[in-house]
Parts: C-alpha cells; structure tokens; sequence
C-alpha cells in the first residue's frame, strides 16, 4: 500500500535516526581540519534554540564551533523544550530584548526543529531585535498532524501550552521580515522535508543536506551553511552558493535523494 504524500518519513528512516545521527556526529569529527576555512563573524550575538524534549546540551557543539567563529553565542538558557509555555514563551522574549540591549547589535536566531519554529514566530514580533533566522530540521509548513512524528509527543505537553496553533502553521507566501534560511534534510525520520520549506524570494530560501534530523546540529554541511549565512554582512543577504569542494554535499533543494522513499513514488 502506498504511503499517503506528503505524510511523515517512513518508519525505516524514523527508526534508524540515532544511529544516523551518531554517524553524523563522526562526519563532524573527521571534518574538524576543515573548520579553520569556516568563514569567521563580525561578532553579533546569536541565539541557539534546541527542538522538542532537547535542552541546550544538544546544541553544545555548534554553539561551540560558531563560538570560534568570534560570534557571541548564548544558548536559551530555558531548560528542556516541551513546547510554548508560559516560561517559554515569555523567556525568549525576555532572552532575546537581553542580548540585544546587552550588544546594542540585533540578534541572529538559530531554531533546530521546533527551536526553528519559535525563532520564526520570534522575528515577526520582534523584528526590530533579529538580524536573521535560520532553521534546522523546522517543520513551519507543517499542514497534517501526521506530517511529523513528534505530534503525539509534544500533544503530551498541550495542556501546559499557552499558545495554540491551528495547522498549516505558517500561510503561503507570507515571508518574514528580515532574511531567513531553512536547511532541511530528504533523509530527516522525524518531519516530513517538505514541510520544512520556505517560498524562496529575495530573503529567503532553502539549503538541502543529508543529514538525520537529530544530527542537523552538528552534521558537517550544515554547520558550513549556517557559518556562511551567519558571516555575511548586514544589510547585504545573498542566496547561499557551496564552494566547489563542498558541492557534493548540498543536494538539490527540490529533488529527493535517492534512498528517501519518495524518490520512488
């Protein structure tokens, strides 16, 4: 029987997302004599936000690599993300007004999976304070329930939720006002990729690696698109270009990769 299109990642992919997240982690470390040609910042703050049920231990690795980078990385600082909350909701308002006050400088957000979602929701409120936002893994398109196989998971937590989405979370063709990036994986287990794309227009696009959902955060590809992206100046957005020696690892945006089951659809 056919899966229904557009219907969350097939149970192969979901199942065997640890362990192709710990592969991803040695992609890391056998690419690490490639940091040095990460392109360095100009050292404005960035804000990391972990996915469901993850905290800022799961963001430790790219936080420490875009550290080296000369940006002024901070974590949420929140405790484990089970979704919007009052302290949620409230400590990333609070979180982002600090470190713009703190730096006199806007901020640039990153958001893995669900943290991708709240740094969506946090530039249209605050676009004043965000210099940027880009997501890893962040399901924003997301139509169905059955899209994701984390909704069973964070509708555990509903009843302590503060704010209540109806689906599709995000309109069509409503950008936001300051420039953003959605990297997304064809092999993610846990969301459907599809859900993870963005209209491209002038400030906006989408970046493909092949990557596990859960090794977005420190998958080689990834951290070099999220350095790109963080390293270009203000005001001066240019579409992502992968230097000649990296283009392997950045797929089309548009087409699967061959071992994701919809290339066979």
């Amino acid at each position: 029987m056919s899966r229904q299109q557009g219907d969350g990642p097939a149970l192969p992919l979901y199942l065997s997302e640890p362990g192709r997240a710990m592969a991803d982690f040695g992609l890391y470390l056998a690419a690490r004599p490639l940091m040095p040609r990460l392109p360095h910042g100009d050292g404005h703050p960035v804000l990391v936000l972990p996915g469901l049920l993850a905290d800022d231990t799961s963001t430790r690795v790219l936080r420490a690599v875009l550290r080296r980078l000369d940006y002024r990385v901070h974590g949420w600082q929140l405790g484990r993300n089970i979704g919007p909350t009052a302290a949620c909701v409230q400590g990333m308002r609070d979180r982002i007004d600090d470190l713009s006050d703190r730096y006199g400088r806007t901020v640039s957000l990153v958001g893995w999976s669900l943290g991708g979602i709240f740094a969506r929701d946090l530039a249209r409120r605050t676009p004043d304070s965000v210099r940027e936002v880009i997501t890893l893994g962040s399901p924003f398109r997301l139509a169905r329930h059955s899209q994701s196989r984390a909704s069973r998971v964070f509708d555990r937590y509903t009843h302590l939720h503060v704010e209540h989405r109806a689906l599709p979370l995000e309109p069509d063709g409503v950008p936001l006002p300051v420039p953003s990036t959605s990297i997304y994986s064809h092999l993610d287990g846990i969301v459907h990729w599809q859900t993870c794309l963005d209209t491209p227009g002038e400030r906006c696009e989408n970046i493909a690696v092949m990557a596990s959902h859960l090794g977005l955060g420190h998958h080689p590809a990834a951290i070099w698109a999220i350095a790109d992206r963080l390293a270009q100046p203000e005001g001066a957005w240019r579409p992502f270009k992968p230097p000649v020696f990296l283009r392997p690892a950045f797929p089309r945006p548009d087409v699967p990769h061959p071992a994701h089951p919809a290339a066979a659809a």
